[in-house]
């Protein structure tokens, strides 16, 4: 799960992942609070944007907004959807909303906890008018755990995790069925739209029709690049696929539009490289995340560089919530700190490790603490455990499709982008190398004996230093065991046969609602 954080005041910012259209206001009152738009792009690997230093899949428009702001290089997730999500919403590890194991599945009747004040409700308090746009998939067997119920005042999207681009029917464990809606109501009428450009296309009428006399928060949760149902796994416009006809690998091709599902992982073709692992693991390349942000109000002196200040998914919301000028969340307790200050004044991260997550039920866990990781455990018996192109760095960056693009040069207009020598500067120390050291090799198999990695110095764990290090492996285990002593059950239930579309003329509904 990869985000784009825009806060601005006078001029509103929109990227949307795939379709890249940019839209750009500048005749817009300055309200009391800044707008805030949250764009999280599914299941990206850390190479697929090419500010990461892959030039495979060109990103000029991201890559404007990442070389005019803050690229997170330091920044990590939960290795799958629903954790990721929780952690997001309420600024708190997953294991301490029982959302730790795996992903809520379509019938499943449960969703994130109702006792969990999440950022909308938040912002809703402070005056925003919180649109969401996209995927939601923390819950909906009833209406009281969908978005519309939970703070937010719109939404247009599909409340699962997964959908057809064409048809936005999920397949699924048996079952099939329509899940795109507006609001509470099913969006029939959109079937055959491509959900990229229809997610787009709402975001971009939001932002034109807001009420500018009140702060906005947008919430745009693409499904790209997640993929599609099995029988059409990787779908996109033939028009959109043309454009990558350099690229021979044709599911990377069709790609080309969590850490990401490398190698056929989930029916898709994401890339991580350098780093180890895949979505769903506890590698780097299953939970370091791309992240980046961009404000209007940003001083030069601090944008247009590389933050390695340690950050988590859970610092969104009081990070977000500081910005705007509330610090009410600090008296209740959440995982997340505020990198406000880190971002905006260059103090160091008050953040000095990171829960990567507790899975008691698949026997995995890792931690982080200062530049150490441990890692416990192995995901699918270490059959994503390896390194997964491709490494894109065989393709030279092209300059002219970065100057081309649209954001770069509405950025340019208004004094916000670099110079030739600051985006190659910015770009090579966004790129992460796997430089050999003096320690001795040595492989780490988690899943028989835990593992030990400096990720400062070897972000591509391949240097397991546990049998150097003994003193640190325990005290983090010691950490890891602490850390369990919070931990809430896991909240997964069985699939619900009532929620099969079958009996819904063939559509995920809200099923716990009826009898």
């Amino acid at each position: 799960m990869n985000i784009i954080l825009y806060i601005f005041y006078n001029i509103l910012v929109l990227c949307a992942i795939q379709n890249l259209n940019i839209l750009v206001t500048s005749e817009i009152a300055r309200p009391a609070k800044p707008n805030i738009i949250l764009i999280v792009a599914d299941d990206l690997g850390w190479n697929d944007l090419s500010f990461h230093g892959s030039a495979q899949i060109p990103t000029p428009n991201i890559d404007s907004l990442a070389f005019s702001g803050i690229i997170l290089n330091n920044y990590y997730v939960n290795p799958i959807c629903t954790p990721s999500r929780s952690a997001l919403m309420t600024g708190k590890y997953p294991i301490h909303t029982g959302m730790q194991h795996s992903v809520l599945t379509e019938t499943e009747p449960r969703g994130l906890p109702l006792t969990e004040h999440i950022l909308p409700e938040y912002l809703r308090s402070l005056g925003y008018q919180n649109h969401i746009v996209g995927k939601w998939h923390l819950g909906s067997y009833k209406k009281i755990f969908t978005p519309i119920f939970r703070g937010f005042d719109s939404h247009l999207g599909f409340w699962n995790g997964h959908q057809d681009y064409f048809d936005h029917t999920i397949e699924t464990f048996g079952t099939w069925g329509l899940d795109m809606r507006r609001n509470m109501e099913l969006a029939k009428n959109l079937h055959g739209k491509y959900s990229t450009d229809v997610f787009t296309a709402e975001a971009v009428r939001l932002i034109k029709d807001h009420d500018v006399d009140k702060p906005l928060f947008l919430y745009l949760a693409h499904a790209a690049v997640h993929s599609g149902n099995p029988y059409n796994p990787l779908p996109a416009p033939d028009s959109y696929v043309s454009r990558f006809s350099h690229i021979k690998d044709y599911p990377r091709q069709r790609f080309a539009d969590n850490g990401g599902p490398a190698a056929g992982f989930n029916q898709n073709a994401a890339s991580n490289f350098p780093l180890r692992g895949v979505k769903d693991t506890l590698w780097e390349g299953g939970v370091r995340g791309c992240g980046l942000v961009w404000s209007s109000s940003f001083k030069p002196k601090y944008s247009q560089r590389v933050s390695e200040d340690l950050m988590h998914i859970t610092d969104w919301l009081p990070t977000i919530l500081d910005a705007v000028g509330n610090d009410s969340v600090f008296n209740q307790t959440i995982d997340g700190v505020s990198l406000w200050k880190t971002l905006t004044e260059g103090t160091p991260s008050p953040r000095k490790g990171v829960l990567h997550n507790i899975d008691d039920i698949l026997g995995i866990s890792s931690l982080m603490e200062g530049s150490y990781k441990f890692l416990k455990g192995e995901s699918y018996e270490g059959k994503w455990s390896g390194w997964f192109g491709p490494s894109g760095r065989d393709y030279k960056y092209n300059l002219t499709t970065l100057k081309v693009s649209k954001t770069y040069k509405i950025l340019k207009s208004i004094g916000k982008i670099p110079d030739d020598s600051t985006v190659k500067n910015i770009r090579g120390k966004a790129t992460i190398l796997c430089t050999s050291n003096s320690t001795i090799f040595s492989d780490c198999k988690p899943g028989k004996k835990s593992c030990l990695f400096n990720i400062k110095l070897d972000p591509c764990e391949k240097y397991n230093i546990a049998e150097i290090e003994p003193g640190i492996l325990a005290d983090m285990e010691k950490t890891l065991r602490s850390y369990n002593k919070t931990a809430w059950p896991p909240g997964n239930l069985p699939r619900d046969p009532r929620g099969d579309p079958k009996y819904w003329d063939y559509s995920f509904v809200n099923f716990g609602d009826y009898n």
